[in-house]
């Protein structure tokens, strides 16, 4: 077994280094104990075309999460612990069924706190014939050091960039140091897989995809971030420009703010912003984006 394996051992894996000693039954900040839960696995249509194609994305859900934002779409499993365990032998047989399914690429949907089983899955499943595309699907909430057990093995980052004020990231995700950690991470993302790479079909093979969720009544932090990664990153990465969140009652109970939906005069704003920086490599949704329809179900058991 991997050396990596000890980092479970007074856990670092994640920005909030909370110490605890998940091999040992200890749950850290993510909720999680050392052997990987999987809440749901699916062929994913709702993904950006370039991931999803014609036959789905296989999407593999992670139980737990480092991050924990207030308005969370997957709380069901970010805030729970349900879902069957998976050690590296079977994480490494399920993504192979994926692919025999017709699935365009494996999509692991926050799986930082699981990064060594991770790593080790991908090395066997590509050992044992795994052609597709890796794609690690993140908050952005990453540690350089966690990103470099995956150099070499994941293909594609699908990475959130969520705040570009301290108090916005405290306020809805107890994170701080947010803005500062997701600049880093993104950055040694995109030094490991280079510019984006698109097949005759145009489905991604390498590269990055940045993902910006426009929350209500933020727009100009939104503009910010998205000023901040093009200035940096120019075309070498795909930007998604996302209108999808929906408000839950419990939230807008919690952070009125949030009790809404995005307008359609600051999502508009936010594309038209895009267009004036001279972004080209983007993605937008429709305005019915908002709906339970891109939530999947999630189950206790696979």
């Amino acid at each position: 077994m991997s050396s990596a394996f000890e980092k479970y051992k007074m856990c670092t894996l994640c920005p909030r280094a909370c110490g605890v000693d998940r091999t040992e039954g200890a749950l850290g900040r993510c909720r999680s104990g050392e052997i990987p839960r999987i809440a749901h696995v699916m062929l994913h249509h709702w993904e950006e075309p370039c991931i999803s194609g014609t036959r789905g994305s296989g999407t593999v859900f992670f139980s737990g999460c480092p991050l924990g934002c207030v308005y969370c779409q997957n709380h069901q499993i970010s805030r729970g612990y349900i879902g069957a365990e998976h050690n590296a032998d079977s994480l490494s047989e399920l993504f192979l069924s994926l692919e025999k399914k017709g699935a365009h690429n494996v999509n692991l949907v926050t799986a930082t706190h699981y990064i060594p089983h991770v790593a080790e899955a991908i090395s066997k499943a590509r050992e044992a014939g795994l052609s597709i595309p890796v794609v690690y699907n993140t908050s952005g909430y990453e540690t350089e050091e966690a990103l470099s057990l995956l150099e070499g093995l994941v293909d594609i980052y699908l990475t959130d960039v969520r705040y570009h004020n301290t108090q916005t990231a405290s306020l809805y995700s107890a994170a701080p140091d947010y803005p500062h950690v997701a600049t880093a991470a993104l950055s040694a993302m995109q030094k490991q897989v280079g510019a984006p790479v698109l097949d005759g079909e145009g489905l991604m093979k390498k590269g990055v995809i940045v993902r910006l969720l426009l929350l209500p009544g933020h727009l100009i932090e939104a503009k910010q971030i998205l000023k901040d990664v093009y200035r940096a990153h120019g075309d070498g990465v795909y930007i998604s420009l996302m209108s999808q969140y929906t408000p839950s009652p419990t939230v807008a109970e919690k952070y009125p703010a949030l009790s809404r939906t995005v307008t359609p005069y600051e999502y508009a704003s936010l594309v038209e912003y895009a267009r004036s920086l001279g972004v080209t490599r983007a993605f937008t949704q429709e305005g019915s984006s908002a709906s339970e329809s891109f939530i999947p179900p999630f189950l206790a058991e696979n």
